[in-house]
C-alpha cells in the first residue's frame, strides 16, 4: 500500500534544500537535452533554457543538423550538436553515435522534446543506452514516453536514476494500455514508479519506486499549453544536474513550475500566458525558497 502523499510546500522545501556548492559550471552539472526534430527544435530549446534556469552549469542541445546553427545562435548559453537527420527525423541509428562523447560527459540526459517519430525515438534508447555513465540521470518526456515500454533493456539499465514525466495518455502507454482509456492517475503513477524503477512526476503527484509520494498544491489548467511539459522537464533536470536525488529533483522543478503559472495565471488569465514565459517566473519563486 503506497503512503499518503505529503504537501509540497514552502516549509519542506526550505528544509530540502538543492546543493549549492559550486566554485564553477562544471561543478553545477552537464545537461544534454537530444530532441529538436526539424519541425520543433523550441521544445529543446525551452528543456535547455528551463534546466539553466534553475541552475544547471552546463548545456549542450543535440538537434537535427538542419536547425541546429539557428538553435546555437538562439540560444547562445548552450553548446549545439547537430544531429544526422532524415527529411527532418533525427535518425536515432546514426544519432547516438554522432553524439557518443556528450553523452559519455553528460551528468543528466533529457530524451524527448521535440521529437517526432516513434521508431527514431525508439533506435534513439537504444543507441544512447550503453554510451551513458553508471552515474548519469535521465529524464524522458514526450515520444520517448510513448515508446519506453518496448525496450526494458534500456530502462532497467536506468532503474533508480530514471525520471519519467507523462500526461494521462502517455501513462497508458507506459502501462501497455489503451491510450484513450480512463485512468486512475494515482494508481497509474504507483504502477509506471514500480515498474520502471523510476520517480515519476504527473499532474503534480510526485510518485517514488518505493511508494512515497509527494503532492504539489498549485497549478492550474493555464499550464496545459505547448511547450509546458518541456519546461517541467527541463527544470526537473537542471536540480539533477545540481546533484538532487530524482524525487527531490522532481518536487522542486513541480513546485516551481506550478507555483510559476500560478502567478502568471493570476497576472494574465488562464489562457494567455506562454510555455516561454514561465522560465522568467520560476527564478523569482525559487529564489523565495532559497536559504
Amino acid at each position: 500500500m503506497s503512503t499518503p502523499a505529503e504537501p509540497v510546500t514552502p516549509a519542506l522545501l526550505k528544509g530540502w534544500q538543492v546543493n549549492r556548492e559550486a566554485s564553477g559550471k562544471s561543478d553545477r552539472g552537464n545537461v544534454l537535452v537530444v530532441g529538436g526534430a526539424r519541425r520543433s527544435p523550441g521544445a529543446a530549446m525551452l528543456t535547455g533554457r528551463a534546466a539553466l534556469r534553475v541552475g544547471a552549469g552546463r548545456l549542450t542541445l543535440a538537434v537535427t543538423e538542419s536547425v541546429a546553427v539557428a538553435v546555437a545562435v538562439a540560444v547562445p548559453e548552450s553548446g549545439c550538436a547537430p544531429l544526422p537527420e532524415d527529411d527532418g527525423v533525427i535518425s536515432g541509428s546514426r544519432a547516438a553515435k554522432a553524439m557518443q562523447a556528450d553523452l559519455e560527459t553528460s551528468d543528466v540526459v533529457v530524451v524527448g522534446p521535440g521529437l517526432d517519430d516513434a521508431d527514431s525515438t525508439g533506435e534513439l534508447l537504444q543507441g544512447i543506452a550503453p554510451l551513458l555513465k553508471d552515474s548519469t540521470s535521465i529524464v524522458l518526456d514526450a515520444y520517448a514516453l510513448g515508446v519506453l515500454h518496448q525496450y526494458p533493456e534500456a530502462y532497467k539499465s536506468w532503474a533508480g536514476r530514471l525520471v519519467l514525466t507523462p500526461n494521462k495518455k502517455e501513462a497508458a502507454r507506459l502501462l501497455e494500455l489503451d491510450p484513450e482509456a480512463d485512468l486512475d492517475v494515482e494508481q497509474a503513477a504507483l504502477d509506471i514508479a514500480a515498474k520502471y524503477q523510476a520517480v515519476v512526476a504527473a499532474q503534480g503527484l510526485i510518485t517514488a519506486p518505493d511508494g512515497r509520494r509527494w503532492e504539489v498544491p498549485a497549478g492550474n489548467s493555464g499550464l496545459g499549453t505547448s511547450g509546458s511539459g518541456d519546461v517541467l522537464a527541463g527544470a526537473i533536470a537542471g536540480f539533477l544536474a545540481r546533484k538532487a536525488s530524482p524525487e527531490q529533483a522532481a518536487c522542486w522543478g513541480t513546485y516551481l513550475h506550478s507555483t510559476a503559472g500560478d502567478r502568471l495565471s493570476a497576472a494574465q488569465g488562464p489562457m494567455s500566458f506562454l510555455a516561454g514565459e514561465l522560465l522568467e517566473a520560476m527564478p523569482r519563486v525559487m529564489a523565495e525558497l532559497t536559504v
